[in-house]
C-alpha cells in the first residue's frame, strides 16, 4: 500500500546551514552557529521550494547492515523528532557525516540545508519531517537597488531551488521500520553515495514498487531480451502485452504473467534469466505475487511508446494503442527494385 501523503498544511520551523567540502581535496566543513528563523512568508516561500523536489517519487526507508539504530541519518533524525531544540546540533551532525562520505575525488563540494517542516499530512495525521538538501553549484542572478541616490545593477550567486542537486526528505512516520523516506540525486548517482553511502537507504517493496519495476523489467527485456533479430513489431507486441496483463489483473502471479505476455517457452526462458540479472542489477529480488497498484500499472501504459529507428534517419514513434493492434495498420515487405525494406502505414486521418 502507497502512504497518503499531502504537503498543503506543510511549514518550514527552523534550519541549520553548513558549507561542506572534499575531503580528499583538503577542503573544510563549515556549520550554522544559530538556526536560521524566518518570517510568515519567507517560511512559505522557504517550505514550497524544499519540498517541490520530493514529490512523485519512489518510498524508501533506512537501513542498515548490522542494526537500524546504526544507522547515522536514523539517530539523528530520532533526535529532532523527539525535542526539536536538537536541530541545530543534528544539523551539524549530518553536515559531519556527508562530509566524512565524500571522500571520493569525484563528489562536488556544495551548501547543505537541514530544515524542520511542520505539519506534513500522513495518513490524515500532522507530523514533522526533516529535509536535507545539497547545492552543488551557485546560479548567478541580478538585482537592481539604489546606491548613492541612483539605481545599479548587481550580480550575486546563489542556490537555485529548481537546480537543487540532491534532497533527502525523512517523514516521522514508521521509526521502527526506519522511517518514511524520499530521496533524490539528479547526478544520476554514479558512485551511489549519496543514497548508499550517505543516507543509507533501501527502496520500499510494496506494491507500487513492485508494479513499477516489472513494468521497466519488461519494456527493458522487449528491447533487449528477445532473440537476435526479432522485429521491432515484435518487440512492442511483447512489451504491450506485459503492460496490458498489469493494468487487466488485479493480483500478480509470475506463472500467468508469462504465459500471458510471452507464451513461447523459449522467450519465457530467457525473461526468467534477464528477470535474475535484473534482480542482481537492482541488488533485490523481486516478489513473483503481489497486488497490482493500478496508479503505477496506467503510468506505466501512458509511457509506453515505442520507436522504430532506420537507417535512413527516421525514427517512428507509436503509442501503446497502436502497438496493440499494430497488425492492423501496419504492414511490411521488400521492395525487389530497390533491394530495401519498407513499412506501410494506414490511416483514416491526420490528427
Amino acid at each position: 500500500m502507497s502512504l497518503s501523503l499531502h504537503f498543503r498544511k506543510a511549514k518550514l520551523s527552523a534550519m541549520s546551514l553548513a558549507k561542506v567540502g572534499n575531503p580528499v581535496r583538503n577542503e573544510p566543513l563549515r556549520t550554522s552557529q544559530a538556526l536560521c528563523r524566518f518570517r510568515d512568508d519567507e517560511a512559505e516561500l522557504l517550505t514550497h521550494c524544499f519540498l517541490k523536489c520530493f514529490k512523485s517519487l519512489e518510498l524508501h526507508s533506512l537501513t542498515h547492515h548490522t542494526a537500524l539504530e546504526n544507522n547515522e541519518l536514523h539517530k539523528y533524525a530520532s533526535a529532532v523528532f523527539e525535542d526539536s531544540n536538537q536541530l541545530l546540533e543534528a544539523g551539524a551532525n549530518i553536515a559531519r557525516h556527508l562530509h566524512a562520505k565524500s571522500n571520493h575525488p569525484n563528489i562536488k563540494s556544495g551548501d547543505l540545508c537541514v530544515a524542520l517542516i511542520d505539519d506534513i499530512i500522513v495518513s490524515g495525521e500532522a507530523t514533522q519531517a526533516i529535509s536535507i538538501v545539497k547545492s552543488e553549484s551557485k546560479v548567478p542572478f541580478l538585482q537592481i537597488s539604489e546606491r548613492d541616490g541612483d539605481l545599479v545593477l548587481t550580480t550575486e550567486q546563489g542556490i537555485y531551488p529548481e537546480k537543487i542537486d540532491k534532497g533527502c526528505l525523512i517523514i516521522n512516520h514508521g521509526k521502527a521500520d526506519g522511517y518514511s523516506i524520499y530521496l533524490f540525486d539528479k547526478g544520476g548517482g554514479s558512485t551511489q553515495f549519496w543514497i548508499r553511502d550517505f543516507v543509507g537507504a533501501k527502496p520500499v517493496t510494496n506494491d507500487d514498487y513492485l508494479t513499477k519495476r516489472y513494468a521497466e523489467l519488461c519494456v527493458q527485456f522487449a528491447e533487449e531480451g528477445l532473440e537476435e533479430g526479432a522485429l521491432q513489431e515484435d518487440r512492442m507486441e511483447v512489451a504491450s502485452k506485459a503492460i496490458n496483463y498489469l493494468n487487466e489483473t488485479e493480483e500478480f502471479n509470475i506463472d500467468e504473467f508469462e504465459m500471458t505476455a510471452l507464451g513461447e517457452p523459449d522467450r519465457v526462458q530467457k525473461f526468467k534469466e534477464y528477470k535474475e540479472n535484473f534482480e542482481e542489477e537492482h541488488g533485490q529480488p523481486l516478489k513473483e505475487k503481489f497486488s497490482v497498484s493500478k496508479k503505477e500499472a496506467e503510468k506505466a501504459g501512458n509511457r509506453l511508446k515505442s520507436k522504430m529507428k532506420l537507417d535512413v534517419g527516421v525514427t517512428m514513434q507509436f503509442s501503446s494503442g497502436f502497438v496493440h493492434e499494430a497488425e492492423r495498420f501496419m504492414e511490411r515487405g521488400f521492395d525487389e527494385d530497390k533491394r530495401m525494406e519498407y513499412v506501410k502505414i494506414y490511416f483514416n486521418s491526420e490528427v
